[in-house]
Formats: structure tokens, sequence, C-alpha cells
């Protein structure tokens, strides 16, 4: 049995996001949490409140024990680009790419 959360349309790039997805893979829920209130980036206060909403899913919708819930999955897939443009020297224009990322949470218990 598993319970899974996600995060749409955050405004962080995927790239950045994944970095701090393989550092909680595995990790119990408390431990994942735990690592994620020291890292200071920008990622680890969404993917914090992520992972215990997974975890709030798996104990209230699945009746799992909190105690045994692990980050099975997590990962973060590219979400819809933003285009934009900066002025730039002799009327020039240059594109500018505000990437977004989908990030999913599956925890299971142990």
């Amino acid at each position: 049995m598993e319970a899974k959360a996600t995060l749409r349309y955050i405004r962080i790039s995927p790239r950045k996001v994944g970095i701090l997805c393989d550092q909680i893979r595995g990790k119990s829920v408390k431990n994942a949490e735990s690592i994620l209130a020291l890292i200071p980036k920008a990622a680890s206060d969404p993917l914090s409140k992520l992972v215990h909403s997974a975890a709030a899913n798996a104990e209230n919708n699945h009746g799992m024990d909190p105690e045994k819930l692990y980050v099975a999955e997590t990962y973060a897939t590219p979400g819809p680009i933003i285009k934009r443009f900066m002025p730039r020297a002799k009327g020039r224009a240059y594109g500018i790419k505000k990437r977004t990322s989908h990030v999913t949470v599956v925890v299971k218990e142990r």
C-alpha cells in the first residue's frame, strides 16, 4: 500500500528540486523532514510540506502507521516554461525561460 502527494507548477526548475529529491529518497519520513529543515535551498520548504502531506494522506486515508512510513519514491518532472524577454543593448531582446516543475512524493510502510 502506498500514499502519494503531488505539488504542481512550483516555480523552481526540476533540476534544482531533483537534487533534494535524491537526498530524501529511501529515508524515513521523520528523517527526511529533518534533512529538509537543515538544507538551505529554496525547494526545501515546499518539499518538506509535500512530504508532510504525503505522510498525512497515508495516515488518514489509508490507515498506515506514521512511525513506519518511509519515502519510497520522489521525483520532479518539468512543467510548463514561462517565456519572458529581457532588453539588451542596441535594441535587442534576449529570451528568458522561467522553468516550473511538478513534484511527486510516494510514501510506503515498512
